[in-house]
């Protein structure tokens, strides 16, 4: 599936629904993503991640295992905000279309 805006969005929520749950890391969220049906690289992923961090709706944090390095993603309040709204806009979406 090509992932264009439309999609992006779609990913993004996603993410801060994977966040609010738990800590992640982008190579499982890809994989994650993949059994949805989103192919997505990681020249696309980390960049949204980074966006998403920017924009004050994940945090993250480094963690060195050895010689693995990962940097994990937490959701903060300002994106439990905004992933509550989304979920909200959802729902009357979702509900308009399947009607």
């Amino acid at each position: 599936m090509k992932i264009n805006e439309f999609f992006s969005s779609f990913i993004k929520i996603h993410v801060l629904h994977h966040c609010l749950k738990e800590e992640i890391y982008g190579a499982w969220m890809m994989v994650e993503l993949e059994e949805h049906g989103y192919k997505i690289s990681p020249g696309s992923l980390y960049p949204m991640l980074r966006s998403l961090e920017q924009k004050g709706l994940i945090s993250s944090r480094d963690e060195q295992d050895g010689k693995v390095k990962r940097k994990y993603y937490k959701i903060t309040s300002k994106g439990k905000k905004e992933l509550a709204e989304a979920k909200i806009k959802l729902k009357e979406l979702i509900g308009e279309i399947l009607e």
